[in-house]
């Protein structure tokens, strides 16, 4: 057991849209990730969706509504409701998702999720 340093483990990637892996915590994959720009609408139709901004802000559109989410703040979208992360300048997020969900909810299109 060891702590975890988030800002040294973004700091190990220049790359948005790419989760990676910095915890297990029960059957779930801590991860951390760069946005900047639209990801894709998408949805998850078995598992709720938990982003936590640690440093910038975003934007979460949803079916019909977007709210603002910034730094030190946490939205949590519903299973089932599409949605879409967006950032106009680089937002560093934490990601808690269960072990092997894929990140656009189509495991044809998911990115890979690297350990570091």
């Amino acid at each position: 057991m060891q702590p975890v340093n988030l800002a040294a483990k973004l700091a190990q990637f220049t790359t948005h849209w790419d989760p990676h892996v910095i915890a297990d915590y029960n059957d779930n994959e801590v991860m951390v990730v760069k946005f900047q720009g639209e990801f894709p609408f998408h949805l998850h139709e078995d598992t709720d969706d938990f982003f936590f901004v640690l440093e910038g802000e975003m934007v979460m559109d949803l079916e019909d509504q977007s709210h603002e989410v910034k730094q030190g703040e946490l939205f949590i979208v519903p299973k089932g409701v599409t949605h879409r992360p967006r950032a106009a300048d680089e937002c560093k997020v934490l990601l808690i998702e269960p072990k092997g969900v894929p990140n656009t909810g189509d495991p044809a299109t998911a990115a890979a999720k690297p350990r570091i």
